[in-house]
């Protein structure tokens, strides 16, 4: 039971946690290989992954959308030997426009166009840091939409993630003052209340008790009595 009521507690907790791997900014260094532009089928579950920048996409079968190819540096240990290898990213390009997520982003157009202007070789390679929300798998033809792209010096460049960081410190905040507003009521009100009900209970169990007694005491008075 211990185990279950765990689980139970922590399944809110994970959903929370995977709403917001979804949706929060991420940072990818990236050398642009190529964009494109590719119509894309809506008609199954997976359009849960595609924005819907206009009432009529709600109805739309398939769409036209706008496609960033790259690939990024990875460094991993063989060994003590570090080892850097390449790994394929593709984003789409899409407005979010007013709906969820909320980054109010118009400018696919412009983004688009920037990222052809980064585009490069393997021997004369542009690093960018691309701004994103949402995950790669090709299972579920899902792509991280991309959000804003500027150019970086090298592929090893660190990437402070500031509005997250702003994001959860503002959480914790609202959280802890919450919290003590909580608190705070259930001092003030709910205590002071239980505690009166509580009272009242203790005096009605007190004048119950007394009247048992006294209905006992009368009931006596009405028994015969031993005559020696």
């Amino acid at each position: 039971m211990r185990i279950l009521a765990f689980l139970l507690r922590l399944m809110p907790i994970l959903a929370v946690g995977v709403v917001l791997h979804y949706v929060l900014p991420q940072h990818d260094i990236v050398r642009i290989v190529n964009t494109y532009q590719e119509r894309q089928d809506l008609n199954d579950w997976t359009r849960i992954f595609w924005s819907d920048p206009s009432p009529q996409s709600a109805t739309l079968v398939n769409r036209d959308v706008q496609f960033i190819q790259a690939v990024r540096k990875e460094t991993f240990l063989l060994g003590f030997i570090p080892r850097d290898t390449t790994e394929v990213m593709v984003y789409r390009n899409e407005d979010t426009g007013w709906g969820w997520p909320f980054y109010f982003k118009f400018d696919t157009a412009s983004l688009q166009t920037e990222a052809d202007d980064l585009r490069s070789t393997p021997e004369n390679p542009k690093w960018a840091v691309v701004t994103h929300y949402g995950w790669r798998n090709g299972y579920l033809s899902a792509f991280p939409n991309a959000i804003a792209i500027r150019p970086v010096s090298s592929p090893d460049e660190t990437i402070i993630p500031w509005f997250n960081i702003a994001f959860f410190v503002i959480v914790i905040f609202l959280i802890g003052m919450v919290r003590a507003m909580w608190f705070q009521f259930r001092e003030r009100m709910i205590d002071p209340a239980i505690d009166a009900a509580g009272d009242r209970l203790d005096i009605a169990q007190a004048n119950m008790d007394a009247r048992r007694s006294k209905m006992r005491r009368w009931f006596d008075s009405w028994k015969p009595k031993d005559r020696r």
